[in-house]
């Protein structure tokens, strides 16, 4: 009987994703002008769907097969995860009026994936991330407040780089190294990223630093600093983060500049830049040789690549069904290849909805960055928007052997403390700045 109902929520889950992709057109057709349903009630369902999927998944992986019963531990996991899902959907609309409901859904729904997996995976993660994702929330209700009572806080572009380089600095003279890269510090019981706060911090400082008019001397000054970063983050041999941070200046460059040759010009030296890093830097080319053919080291350094291409090919659309596949035999495949084991589990179709996901949320933040008034608004909405972007594409494109595999974090997705609580507050401030201008719009000065 078991064994029926997995075969049946294969399709379950295809329809769960599908269908709220199409909630999501639905509310974006009425923006548009074209009626093909009620937006609020698009918004509605699209929550439900949430609640039914994090139900259905918890429900089958509690489920103790041969003895008819369920595992306490994991149904009280779930409830958890349940009620930080139903808090954190209504609490975000209370506290960011006006803001885009789209957005919260698809960040509430990929934490949810990313929790389910886990579950599945390491059940010990999944506990320690239900923890991380109400630890986000909490800090990321508080923004509001705190832009508030700080309102010019583009004037601390100095400071934003320095503690950037402090933090950066601190991992490379005490940082601990874990799965070849030494990016974490560890102060007491609690190890953390500071790269992870860094993205934050360096969005601040160039939102900073280009809401001005841009002379030479000054743009020589943010890019050595900005390269400094980039620089850096190779020694810790932190190849993902060094190619989100120089992605994400060269984008908010552009932006801040339309000057199609220093954009041209800077991607020109970062491909003399890497050529040069790959004959110096021995963790380079073994990722590069890894990338290329895999198949002719499949026992060392081409092992994850390999077992991730079998993982996403083996089930095609509908996948294994949820506890019926091996991602286990994916190394480290809760931190880097977790969209591997959705593919094998959930199937392609499931996975090209998270990829759906993050491109709705990609044109939504660019819509909030369209509209911004303030100049400074609008490049902080770019440079979140744009990093979110540029990390799913490293970490999906790596596991699918699109890219050479750079280790970085699928965002709200991947294990992670560091990574969960940034994404999360990056999502808070974009959304900030939506509720600002819709308020504004409306002839509010209160927020």
């Amino acid at each position: 009987m078991f064994e029926l109902v997995l075969l049946f929520s294969r399709y379950l889950f295809a329809f769960y994703i599908i269908f709220y992709l199409w909630q999501g057109v639905v509310y974006v057709a009425e923006e548009q002008g074209y009626y093909i349903g009620n937006p609020y009630y698009a918004v509605s369902i699209q929550r439900i769907i949430i609640i039914f999927f994090h139900i259905t998944a918890y429900l089958i992986l509690a489920y103790i097969p041969g003895e008819f019963f369920f595992n306490i531990r994991y149904l009280l996991v779930g409830a958890g995860g349940l009620l930080f899902i139903i808090i954190a959907l209504s609490v975000t609309r209370k506290v960011y009026k006006k803001s885009c409901p789209l957005i919260w859904n698809s960040m509430i729904f990929l934490l949810d994936i990313g929790m389910v997996m886990l579950q599945r995976l390491k059940p010990e993660l999944a506990e320690k991330q239900l923890v991380w994702m109400t630890f986000g929330v909490c800090i990321m209700l508080l923004i509001p407040l705190i832009l508030k009572l700080i309102p010019r806080f583009e004037m601390f572009e100095k400071l934003y780089i320095i503690v950037s380089y402090i933090l950066i600095l601190s991992t490379i003279v005490f940082g601990d190294e874990e799965f070849g890269s030494v990016n974490w510090l560890t102060i007491g019981k609690i190890s953390f990223q500071p790269s992870e706060i860094v993205k934050f911090l360096f969005i601040f400082y160039l939102a900073s630093v280009f809401r001005k008019r841009i002379e030479l001397k000054q743009l020589i000054v943010t890019g050595s600093l900005s390269a400094g970063i980039v620089f850096l983050l190779v020694m810790q041999k932190d190849l993902g983060g060094a190619l989100i941070f120089f992605l994400t200046y060269m984008a908010m460059l552009y932006i801040a500049t339309s000057n199609a040759i220093l954009f041209f010009s800077g991607m020109g030296a970062a491909s003399i830049a890497a050529v040069i890093a790959y004959n110096l830097f021995s963790h380079v080319r073994v990722r590069v040789a890894a990338w290329k053919n895999p198949w002719s080291d499949v026992e060392g350094g081409g092992y994850q690549i390999v077992q991730s291409l079998f993982a996403i090919s083996t089930w095609g659309l509908f996948g294994s069904g949820l506890t019926k596949g091996m991602p286990q035999s994916i190394p480290v495949v809760e931190r880097d290849f977790i969209f591997s084991a959705i593919c094998e589990e959930f199937g392609t179709i499931f996975a090209m909805g998270i990829v759906c996901i993050f491109i709705m949320i990609f044109f939504r933040g660019i819509k909030i960055a369209l509209r911004c008034e303030r100049r400074y608004y609008s490049l902080l909405a770019v440079g979140i928007t744009t990093m979110f972007a540029f990390q799913s594409f490293i970490i999906i494109g790596g596991v699918i052997k699109l890219i050479p595999m750079t280790g970085v974090t699928l965002p709200f997705v991947n294990y992670g403390g560091s990574s969960v609580i940034v994404s999360i507050m990056m999502i808070g401030l974009l959304q900030w700045i939506e509720s600002y201008y819709e308020i504004r719009s409306e002839g509010s000065s209160d927020y």
